[in-house]
């Protein structure tokens, strides 16, 4: 009873006080703030371990977003200081992980439970999912950040040919080493959260190491993933009045690449989905 109660106010109380201060930083705008204190409420209020994902994802990827913003700038034609967010890139980013969260919530009880489908297939596949969905988005988005800084050109991920930075489906080196390190992160955040908060017995618990290896190549299967669906459904041109690549046709720009057919933030849900379904099938397997 105690754990019912104080863990939501608990929730609540760390939730308000990062949407404020992203907020105020810039990193949300008041939609995004507002959807932002939902989720993360939502994700701690049900375990620490997905509070957790959530918030390592969040303070991460903040925080690489305003690295070199001036190097970003005269990249991204959709540049905005601070990498201000709103309520679609939230969700887009975090609303199947909060709606899995939730079924977890009601199978679980707030009981912190393993990988282990020799408990329960259900639980383990939703687990691995929040963990794929969160590899999925960080490997994305460190993969982005730090990819466009890297002085090498990115090459189109479909003909391997060279194209402009900002061009979607064009990668680097750095940009799928960013992926894989950053997924490396994701795992570790829930193995060590897990080790302090789950309860399962000592083989299932060593295997929860397992997590790290897997969420690696979550994040940098995601990142392809996205790299993929940019290249080819996913406009790119560059415009020759802002001389920069942009994410829609028009009089003055000179197509480089994809259909336009996805937007960025439907971009980011399918390949969350993919990894999503990858993910749980592999922990299904390995758990």
């Amino acid at each position: 009873m105690e754990r019912t109660l104080m863990q939501p106010l608990i929730a609540v109380l760390i939730s308000s006080l990062i949407a404020i201060r992203a907020y105020r930083r810039k990193s949300l705008d008041l939609s995004g703030a507002i959807s932002g204190f939902i989720v993360m409420s939502i994700h701690i209020a049900v375990g620490y371990r997905y509070g957790a994902l959530i918030l390592v994802f969040f303070f991460t990827s903040s925080k690489l977003t305003k690295v070199g913003e001036e190097k970003k700038r005269r990249v991204d034609a959709d540049f905005k200081e601070g990498g201000q967010r709103n309520w679609v890139q939230v969700l887009s980013n975090s609303g199947i992980a909060t709606i899995f969260v939730l079924i977890i919530w009601r199978l679980t009880e707030w009981e912190e439970k393993c990988l282990d489908s020799k408990n329960s297939v259900l639980i383990t596949a939703l687990i691995g999912g929040v963990i794929g969905h969160y590899a999925c988005c960080n490997g994305d988005t460190w993969s982005s950040e730090l990819g466009v800084l890297s002085d090498a050109q990115p090459r189109l991920i479909t003909t391997f040919k060279p194209v402009r930075k900002g061009t979607n489906g064009g990668v680097t080196k750095t940009g799928l080493l960013a992926a894989a390190a950053a997924g490396s992160v994701i795992g570790l955040t829930f193995v060590v959260l897990g080790f302090l908060t789950a309860k399962c017995t000592y083989d299932a618990a060593l295997k929860q190491l397992l997590v790290v290896p897997l969420s690696t190549i979550a994040g940098l299967l995601g990142s392809m993933i996205d790299s993929l669906l940019g290249a080819t459904l996913q406009f790119s041109g560059f415009c020759t009045v802002r001389n920069k690549v942009v994410g829609k046709p028009g009089p003055t720009v000179k197509k480089i690449s994809g259909l336009n057919f996805l937007d960025n933030n439907l971009v980011n849900a399918v390949s969350i989905l993919l990894t999503i379904i990858l993910t749980s099938i592999a922990c299904v397997y390995i758990f």
